[in-house]
């Protein structure tokens, strides 16, 4: 009697975990699918381990976004490639980026609309123990860079009337991380860097060689989103919020420094603490929503 006791029992144990996992695998499906379907109703925009993105992230981790007029989800890359593929499939609708590559994709169909500029700068920063001192001694050296970017054109810039004794290299290294941590390696002769990654190699006595700021270019960083986004009526709103919760993180950062959000640098620019310490006073620039305005104004 007890063994036929305890068979029934484990055939009711069995039977109901296998309900239980069917009722599980039923309510993930179920989850993902309203996941999946949050996901594309949100806004969706791609930012890159560097200070010119902190609006984006100190607006949506201090909820400084209007949660109930938009819901907006960062993609987190470190390659700007990354970026373009995804802006270029349609799978988000904005980006902070550069010029140089907001024409490239133009260039190849896609249509973007710059918002504002950001305060985006690159230091070509030569590796100490290549002992450059000057750009005209790049002849037969390595200079890490991203194709169609604004590191591209800076170093077109650079070596406009410089003579060198050889040809540069320009060797195509997409991740900031990454491109870095060669410097840092000794596997690089030189390279452009922005913030925090250019104060990173400062403070290993890494010379710089080039500021793209002395070069008096018109502001190559910007945040662009597809035109495609600004002419829905649903988006159009979504992008208003954006931009109100952007500019209030800029003044914000404005307001109390860099390093009263240094929590957030060292988390989303996976910085050391050597390198909060000396990051240097940075301004933030508002962002428009006039080219929304534009776009209801024409009725598209």
């Amino acid at each position: 009697m007890r063994k036929l006791i305890i068979y029934i029992c484990s055939i009711i144990f069995l039977v109901s975990c296998g309900q239980s996992y069917e009722e599980k695998q039923a309510i993930s499906r179920a989850e993902k699918a309203r996941l999946k379907r949050q996901d594309s109703l949100a806004l969706k925009v791609a930012v890159l381990p560097t200070l010119d993105c902190m609006p984006v992230y100190l607006a949506k981790v201090h909820n400084l976004f209007d949660t109930t007029k938009v819901d907006v989800h960062l993609r987190l890359w470190n390659a700007q490639m990354d970026a373009d593929a995804a802006l270029m499939a349609g799978s988000i609708e904005g980006a902070v980026t550069d010029f140089m590559r907001v024409d490239k994709m133009k260039s190849r169909g896609v249509e973007l609309d710059i918002l504002g500029s950001t305060n985006a700068y690159w230091q070509l920063i030569a590796n100490h123990t290549a002992r450059i001192k000057h750009v005209s001694q790049l002849g037969d050296k390595m200079v890490a860079m991203t194709r169609y970017s604004a590191t591209d054109y800076l170093t077109d810039k650079v070596l406009e009337g410089v003579k060198t004794s050889a040809s540069v290299f320009r060797i195509q290294i997409n991740d900031v991380t990454v491109r870095l941590h060669m410097l840092l390696n000794n596997e690089m002769d030189a390279m452009w860097l922005t913030e925090p990654q250019a104060t990173t190699a400062r403070l290993y006595k890494n010379p710089v060689l080039k500021d793209s700021r002395e070069l008096k270019e018109k502001s190559l960083g910007v945040v662009a989103f597809r035109s495609q986004a600004l002419a829905d009526r649903r988006r159009q709103q979504q992008i208003v919020y954006f931009v109100k919760g952007y500019n209030a993180a800029c003044d914000s950062i404005n307001k109390y420094g860099l390093k009263h959000y240094a929590d957030l640098v060292k988390t989303y620019c996976k910085t050391d603490e050597k390198t909060l310490k000396a990051l240097p006073e940075l301004k933030y620039i508002h962002i428009s929503d006039a080219v929304v305005g534009s776009y209801k104004k024409v009725g598209r």
